[in-house]
C-alpha cells in the first residue's frame, strides 16, 4: 500500500499568524487605529486559517503544530470577540489591567511552546521567543498604561510577524525548489 503524502500545512498557519500579527502591531506601534481590516484578518486569516492548519497538523500527527495553530487561531478569534462584543452591546468592555492578564497568560503559554521549538529550526525558535516577548510587553502596557511600552511592543510585534512570514515563505520556496532558497537555521 502506498503511503499517503500530505502537504505541509505549516506555511498556511504561519502566514495567517504572521500577516495578522504585522497588521495588528502596525496599529500597536501607533501608525493607524483598529479597523475592519485588522478585525477581518483576525477572524479569517489569523483565526480560521490557523485553525484549519492546526487540524491538518493533527492529521499529520504533529502535536506541536496542532496545539500552536489551533490555540493561536483561537487567540485571534477571542481577541476580535473582546473588541467587538462590547461594541455590539453584548458585554461590557474588559478593563485594560484585566486585558493585561489575558495577554500575560498567552505569554506563559507561548513560553512553554518556545521550549518545544528548541529541537526545531532557528527561525521557528525566533518566532516563538519574540512572540512570548510581545505578549509580555503588551501585558506590561495594559498593566501600566504606558504608551511607550505599547509602541515598543508594536515594533517588536512587527518583527515577530515578519519572522513568521519569512519562515512560511522559506518552507514553501525551499520545498518547491528542492533546495535551500531561504535559510532557516536547520
Amino acid at each position: 500500500m502506498k503511503e499517503e503524502v500530505l502537504a505541509n500545512p505549516g506555511p498556511l498557519g504561519l502566514m495567517g499568524f504572521g500577516m495578522t500579527t504585522v497588521l495588528l502591531n502596525i496599529h500597536n506601534a501607533g501608525f493607524f487605529p483598529i479597523s475592519a481590516m485588522i478585525l477581518a484578518m483576525g477572524l479569517f486569516y489569523g483565526g480560521m486559517a490557523q485553525i484549519i492548519a492546526g487540524i491538518l497538523e493533527f492529521k499529520k500527527g504533529n502535536t506541536f503544530g496542532m496545539t500552536a495553530f489551533i490555540s493561536y487561531g483561537h487567540f485571534w478569534l477571542t481577541l476580535v470577540a473582546l473588541i467587538l462584543m462590547p461594541k455590539f452591546g453584548w458585554i461590557e468592555a474588559t478593563e485594560h489591567h484585566f486585558m493585561g492578564w489575558y495577554l500575560f497568560m498567552w505569554g506563559i503559554f507561548t513560553t512553554f511552546m518556545f521550549f518545544g521549538t528548541l529541537k526545531a529550526n532557528k527561525v521557528l525558535q525566533f518566532v516563538f521567543a519574540s512572540l512570548a516577548l510581545l505578549f509580555f510587553l503588551l501585558a506590561a502596557r495594559d498593566w501600566t498604561g504606558s504608551a511607550l511600552i505599547g509602541t515598543i511592543a508594536g515594533f517588536e510585534g512587527i518583527v515577530c510577524g515578519l519572522s513568521a512570514i519569512y519562515l512560511a515563505m522559506a518552507e514553501v520556496l525551499n520545498e518547491q525548489h528542492g533546495r535551500v532558497v531561504l535559510p532557516i537555521g536547520e
